[in-house]
C-alpha cells in the first residue's frame, strides 16, 4: 500500500507530461511530423494516347492509376512517436510539360488533386522524358519539405523513344544523375506492353525501383489489375520502409526522474546532426551579383511567330563620284600563222559517151588531079600587145598621224535600279556588364533552431562500372560528285603541213586595147631552102576488092595428126531478142502486218512507251510511333521511286517536265517540304540530296492538317497526272486535328495511301486508310489505291517498287503496235497440242501457254457482226487413242476463264506420235459438234513425225478432213522434221506442192521459247483468222 501511495505521484507527473506533449504536438505538428514529398509525371505523348481506340483510352487508365495512387496516401504512426504525413503533386508532358498541381498535404487536399489528375487533356506529340523530370525534381525542391531523404518521384512512361531523338533539356541520364545528386529517389513505371525496359531502367534509381512496377495495361491480361494493385502496394510499403528509417534513426526516451549525482566527465561525444531548420528569417541585404552560370539546356521550341510587317524604303544613294579614265591597253601581239588549207577533192570524171555502131567500110576513091598554085595571103593584122608585168614591191609604211583630241564628257547616266536587300545582320556583341546593385539592410538573425541528434556518417558508394559502347552509327550517303578540275595548259602548235596542190589555171583574160604601130613594110624573099631528109614510110594501105573464086586444088594427102587449137575468135554481134519465157513460180509472200510491227518496235527507239509527264507527291508520317528507323526508310523509299522513274519509265524531272515533292509531318504547324520548283534545287540530283536531310520530327499525328498543308502548297494547277502517296501507320488525331482526311480528293488526282505497322506492332487503321484514298466517293478520275504491309522494309521491296512505279506510269502513252483480228462470220477452232514423249514436259507446257495466248486472241477479236460466234476447243495427243480431253468431255467454249482452267488441267501424256489417229479424232469432233455455218480450222503442232504412218495414209486423214469443211495450220519447231509430211499435212497432196498455200498455212519457229517471243501468237492468230 505505501509502494502504492510512493508511484502515485510518479504516476501524476507522467500523466502531466503526456498531457503537456499533446498539446507541444498540436502546436508544433511540423516538428514531430515525418513528411514526405511525392510528385507524379505523366506521359500523354503520341505513344501513348494514340496507341489505343478512342484515341486517349490510355492515358485515362493512366490517371485512373494516379488517383487510386493517391487514394493509398494514408498517413501512419511510427513507435518513435512521429507520425508520416504526405505531400503529393503532379505533371504531364509531351515536348512540353504542364504542372497538373503543385504539392498538396495529404489528405486535406486529396479531392482537389485527383479533380486536377481527371481533368487532364492529353498533348499527343513528342517525348521529353528528361525536361519533365527536371521540371518535377525543381518542384520537389521549391516547395517540398526540410527532408531531402524524403523526396521521391514516380515516372508512368512507356520508355519510347529509344533513339534518333532530339532531348532539349540534356537528355534522360543527365536528368537522372541530377535527382541521384540530390538524393531524390525516382521510381520508374511502365505503360505495357510494348514499352522499352532499357529506357524505363535509365529513368529508375536503381533495380529496386524498377522492379515489374506497371501503371496500364491495355492487353487487359487476367492479372493486369492485380499487377496495378500490387505495383501501389510495393512502391508505398517502399516509401514508408524508408522514412521510417530516416525519421526513427534515434530511440524515443521517456520523462526524466529526479536528478542524480553528478558523474565523472565523459569522452567528448560526436558531433550531432544538423538541427530544423528555423522559421524563415526578413530579407537580406541584396548580395553581389554570382559568377556567370553554365550554359543552360536548350530550351523548347516556341511557336512560330507572325510574319513582320513590311518596312519602309530606305532613303536613295548618293550618286557615286565620275572614275578617272583608264590607261590604254598595250596593243596584242600577232597571232599565229594558220594552217595551210586541205587539198580540194578531185573531181569525179566525166561519162563516157555511147559508142557509136561502126559504119559500112566506103570504097576507096580515085587520085584527083594536082592543083595549081594559090595567090599570096593577105598581110595579117597587127598582134596584141603582150601580157602586164607583175606587180613591184610594196612600199614601206607611213608614219602614224598625230594623236586626236580628247572627246568631251559624256552626260551623266540616269541612277540604276535599287540593289537586292542586304543579308541579316548577326547578333550584336555583348554589352558591358551593368553595375552592382546597392546593398540592402541587413536582415534580424533568426531565433536558433533547437540543437538535433548526432547523425551517422553514410557509406561511401561503390563507383559504377563505365557503360556500354553504343550502337555503330548508320552506314553514310554516299558523297556528292567532285567539281570539275581546271582547263589544262594549251599545247604546243603542231608542225607546219604539207603545201597545197597547185590552184586550178585562171580564166583567160580579155583581149588588150589596139596597138598604135604602123603598117610595116613587106619583107625581102628568102632563098631556097636545102633538101630535106626523106620523109616517113606511109602506112599500110587498105585491102583490096576480094577476088574471083578460082578453082578447087586437088585434094591433099590424109594427114592424122590432131591439129592445134585456132585462136578464140572475136566475141560476135548481140543477137535478136527471143521469145518470152513460161511464168516461174509463184514466190513465198511477204512478212505479214504482225511481223512489220515487230521489225518497227525492235529498230525504231522513238516507239517506246512514255510516261509523263507527272507531279508525284509524297507526304510521309514523321510522328513519334513511326520511329528514326522506319523514317529513314521512308525517305530512302522515296529516292528509290525516283530513281526507277527516271530510269525504267523515262521520266524527266525538269522544269516544264515533271514534277515531284516531299511533305514530312507531324502534328499541329509542324510540317517540312522539299520541292523540285524551289529555286535553290536545280536538278533531281539536289531534290534527292535534300531527302535525305530530312530529320525524323517525332510529334503527334495530324494527318489531316499534313494533307491540307500539301494541297494548298505543292498542287498548282497543271496539266500533268499527279499522284499523291501518303505513308503512315493510319492513326490520326481526328478529335484535335479536325481536318478532313479526304481533302486531296479531286477529279484530277490520284491518292495511294500506304500503311504500315508502326514501332509498336500496331496493324494501321484502315478506315483511315481509305478515307485518305478516297474510297467510297463517286470516282471523278483514277480511283484511289489503299494499301497496308506489315513493316516499312517492305517497301523497299524490288516487287513492291516495281508495282508502285508501274502503277504511277499505267496511263502511259504507248503506239498501238497490235495487229488487230476480225472475224466475219462464225467460227470453230480447234487447237492440237502434241504431248508424246518427243516434245517433253517443259516444252509442252510452252505450248499450252502458248494456246491459251491464241485462244485469248481468238474470244476477245472483234466481230463485224455480233451473231458470229467465235468458238475454241484445246485438245493433246500423243499415242493411238490417246486424245484428251475424251470425246464426251471435249466442247467447243467462248468463256476464256473456263477454257484456261482447261489448258491448264492438262497432263504431259509421253508417249508415241500418230497424227493421222488424232486427224480422224478431230474430223468426228466437228461433224458431230461444229454447225455447218461456222468456218472450220484447225491449228496442229506437229513435226512432221508419226509411226507407223506413211505419206498415202497422212493424205487420205488431211483429205476426210478437208472433206468435212476443216482448214488445218501447222506449227512446226526445230529443224529435225519429216518435210514430206509436212507438205502433205499442209495440202492433203503428195504430188505437188503449192508454195504460197503452204507458207500461209505453216509457221515455223527454231525452237519452243521462239512462241512466246515477239509477235508470233499475233502473227499466228492473224493468219488463222484471215484463213
Amino acid at each position: 500500500m505505501k509502494q502504492a501511495l510512493a508511484l502515485l505521484p510518479l504516476l501524476l507527473q507522467a500523466c502531466g507530461v503526456a498531457m503537456q506533449d499533446v498539446q507541444v504536438a498540436s502546436k508544433a505538428v511540423a516538428f514531430q511530423d515525418c513528411p514526405v514529398d511525392l510528385f507524379f509525371v505523366l506521359d500523354t505523348s503520341e505513344s501513348v494516347a494514340l496507341r489505343l481506340k478512342p484515341y486517349g483510352a490510355l492515358v485515362d487508365k493512366v490517371k485512373s492509376f494516379t488517383k487510386r495512387f493517391i487514394d493509398n496516401l494514408r498517413d501512419r504512426y511510427y513507435r518513435c512517436d512521429r507520425n508520416l504525413v504526405w505531400n503529393a503533386g503532379a505533371l504531364h508532358y509531351s515536348d512540353e510539360v504542364e504542372i497538373i498541381r503543385g504539392l498538396t498535404r495529404m489528405p486535406d487536399g486529396r479531392d482537389e488533386l485527383k479533380s486536377s489528375v481527371d481533368a487532364i487533356k492529353y498533348f499527343g506529340k513528342g517525348t521529353y522524358t528528361d525536361c519533365a523530370i527536371k521540371k518535377g525534381l525543381e518542384e520537389l525542391l521549391i516547395g517540398g519539405s526540410h527532408l531531402k531523404e524524403n523526396k521521391y518521384l514516380i515516372v508512368v512512361t512507356d520508355g519510347h523513344p529509344l533513339e534518333g531523338y532530339k532531348e532539349p533539356c540534356g537528355g534522360l541520364e543527365d536528368a537522372v544523375n541530377e535527382a541521384k545528386h540530390l538524393g531524390i529517389k525516382v521510381f520508374s513505371v511502365a505503360i505495357t506492353p510494348d514499352h522499352l525496359e532499357p529506357r524505363l531502367g535509365i529513368i529508375a534509381t536503381d533495380h529496386t525501383y524498377r522492379r515489374n512496377f506497371t501503371a496500364a495495361d491495355w492487353g487487359q491480361s487476367r492479372d493486369a489489375e492485380e499487377t496495378i494493385s500490387q505495383t501501389i502496394d510495393t512502391i508505398v510499403d517502399m516509401i514508408k520502409n524508408n522514412v521510417e528509417q530516416v525519421c526513427c534513426s534515434f530511440e524515443c526516451q521517456p520523462a526524466r526522474g529526479p536528478p542524480g549525482p553528478r558523474g565523472d566527465a565523459g569522452y567528448e561525444g560526436e558531433r550531432g546532426k544538423p538541427g530544423l531548420p528555423g522559421e524563415k528569417g526578413e530579407a537580406g541585404d541584396p548580395g553581389r551579383p554570382g559568377d556567370l552560370g553554365p550554359v543552360g539546356y536548350q530550351g523548347m521550341k516556341g511557336e512560330k511567330g507572325s510574319r513582320g510587317e513590311k518596312g519602309s524604303r530606305g532613303p536613295k544613294g548618293y550618286k557615286g563620284e565620275k572614275g578617272k579614265r583608264g590607261i590604254d591597253g598595250v596593243d596584242g601581239m600577232k597571232g599565229e600563222t594558220g594552217y595551210p588549207g586541205l587539198p580540194g577533192c578531185k573531181g569525179s570524171p566525166g561519162f563516157d559517151g555511147i559508142e557509136g555502131p561502126p559504119g559500112p567500110k566506103g570504097d576507096p576513091g580515085a587520085f584527083g588531079l594536082k592543083g595549081q598554085k594559090g595567090e599570096d595571103g593577105a598581110d595579117g593584122e597587127v598582134g596584141r600587145p603582150g601580157s602586164s608585168g607583175p606587180p613591184g614591191d610594196e612600199g614601206e609604211p607611213g608614219e602614224p598621224g598625230p594623236p586626236g583630241e580628247k572627246g568631251e564628257a559624256g552626260d551623266e547616266g540616269n541612277a540604276g535600279p535599287d540593289g537586292p536587300p542586304g543579308e541579316r545582320g548577326g547578333p550584336g556583341e555583348r554589352g558591358p556588364r551593368g553595375t552592382s546593385g546597392v546593398r540592402g539592410p541587413r536582415g534580424d538573425p533568426g531565433e536558433p533552431g533547437p540543437q538535433g541528434d548526432q547523425g551517422r556518417e553514410g557509406p561511401v558508394g561503390v563507383p559504377g562500372d563505365p557503360g556500354e559502347a553504343g550502337p555503330v552509327g548508320p552506314k553514310g550517303y554516299r558523297g556528292d560528285e567532285g567539281p570539275t578540275g581546271p582547263e589544262g595548259v594549251r599545247g604546243a602548235p603542231g608542225p607546219a603541213g604539207p603545201p597545197g596542190d597547185p590552184g586550178l589555171m585562171g580564166e583567160r583574160g580579155e583581149d588588150g586595147p589596139p596597138g598604135n604601130g604602123t603598117e610595116g613594110f613587106p619583107g625581102f624573099p628568102g632563098y631556097p631552102g636545102s633538101r630535106g631528109p626523106p620523109g616517113l614510110n606511109g602506112t599500110k594501105g587498105y585491102p583490096g576488092l576480094k577476088g574471083d573464086e578460082g578453082e578447087a586444088g586437088d585434094p591433099g594427102d590424109d594427114n592424122n595428126d590432131i591439129s592445134p587449137q585456132g585462136a578464140k575468135g572475136a566475141k560476135g554481134y548481140r543477137g535478136p531478142e527471143g521469145p518470152q519465157g513460161p511464168p516461174g513460180h509463184v514466190g513465198p509472200p511477204g512478212p505479214d502486218e504482225c511481223e512489220i510491227l515487230d521489225i518497227i518496235m525492235k529498230m525504231c527507239s522513238c516507239c517506246e512507251c512514255r510516261c509523263g509527264p507527272i507531279d508525284i507527291l509524297f507526304v510521309l508520317d514523321s510522328s513519334e510511333s513511326i520511329g528514326l528507323q522506319n523514317f529513314e526508310i521512308a525517305k530512302d523509299f522515296v529516292i528509290k521511286v525516283i530513281d526507277r522513274l527516271s530510269r525504267d519509265e523515262l521520266v524527266k524531272f525538269e522544269p516544264g517536265q515533271s514534277h515531284a515533292g516531299v511533305v514530312q509531318y507531324s502534328h499541329n504547324q509542324m510540317q517540312e517540304h522539299v520541292d523540285l520548283r524551289s529555286p535553290n534545287i536545280r536538278n533531281a540530283q539536289e531534290f534527292k540530296e535534300a531527302v535525305k536531310r530530312l530529320q525524323w520530327m517525332a510529334g503527334g499525328t495530324f494527318t489531316g492538317e499534313a494533307l491540307q498543308y500539301t494541297r494548298d502548297r505543292l498542287l498548282p494547277p497543271t496539266q500533268n497526272n499527279r499522284i499523291a502517296l501518303v505513308i503512315t501507320d493510319g492513326r490520326s488525331d481526328t478529335q484535335r486535328d479536325t481536318t478532313p482526311l479526304n481533302i486531296l480528293c479531286g477529279p484530277n488526282i490520284q491518292v495511294v495511301s500506304v500503311g504500315i505497322r508502326d514501332m509498336f506492332g500496331f496493324v494501321a487503321g484502315s478506315d483511315q486508310l481509305n478515307v485518305i484514298s478516297c474510297q467510297g466517293l463517286s470516282p471523278q478520275g483514277r480511283p484511289g489505291i489503299s494499301l497496308v504491309k506489315e513493316n516499312f522494309a517492305e517497301l523497299l521491296d524490288d516487287a513492291f517498287l516495281k508495282n508502285v512505279t508501274e502503277q504511277i506510269c499505267i496511263d502511259k502513252k504507248c503506239p498501238d503496235y497490235t495487229c488487230p483480228i476480225t472475224f466475219s462470220s462464225p467460227a470453230d477452232i480447234t487447237i492440237m497440242l502434241d504431248s508424246s514423249a518427243s516434245v517433253g514436259s517443259h516444252n509442252f507446257d510452252i505450248t499450252k501457254r502458248f494456246a491459251k495466248r491464241l485462244a485469248e486472241r481468238f474470244l476477245s477479236a472483234d466481230r463485224t457482226d455480233l451473231s458470229a460466234d467465235v468458238q475454241v476447243a484445246v485438245v493433246q495427243y500423243s499415242g493411238p487413242g490417246q486424245q484428251r480431253p475424251g470425246r464426251p468431255a471435249l466442247q467447243f467454249l467462248q468463256n476464256y476463264t473456263v477454257l484456261a482452267s482447261t489448258v491448264d488441267d492438262m497432263d504431259f501424256l509421253n508417249d508415241a506420235t500418230d497424227v493421222t489417229d488424232a486427224l480422224n479424232y478431230v474430223t468426228r469432233f466437228y461433224r458431230e459438234a461444229s454447225s455447218g455455218s461456222a468456218r472450220k480450222r484447225v491449228l496442229l503442232f506437229s513435226d512432221g513425225n508419226s509411226q507407223g504412218a506413211t505419206a498415202a495414209t497422212i493424205e487420205k486423214a488431211v483429205q476426210e478432213a478437208q472433206q468435212a469443211g476443216i482448214e488445218i495450220f501447222v506449227v512446226v519447231v526445230g529443224r529435225q522434221v519429216n518435210e514430206p509430211h509436212l507438205r502433205v499435212l499442209v495440202t492433203g497432196k503428195t504430188a505437188e506442192y503449192d508454195v504460197a498455200f503452204g507458207e500461209r498455212h505453216l509457221f515455223r519457229v527454231p525452237d519452243y521459247q521462239a512462241l512466246l517471243r515477239g509477235v508470233f501468237s499475233q502473227t499466228v492468230s492473224r493468219k488463222v483468222a484471215l484463213g
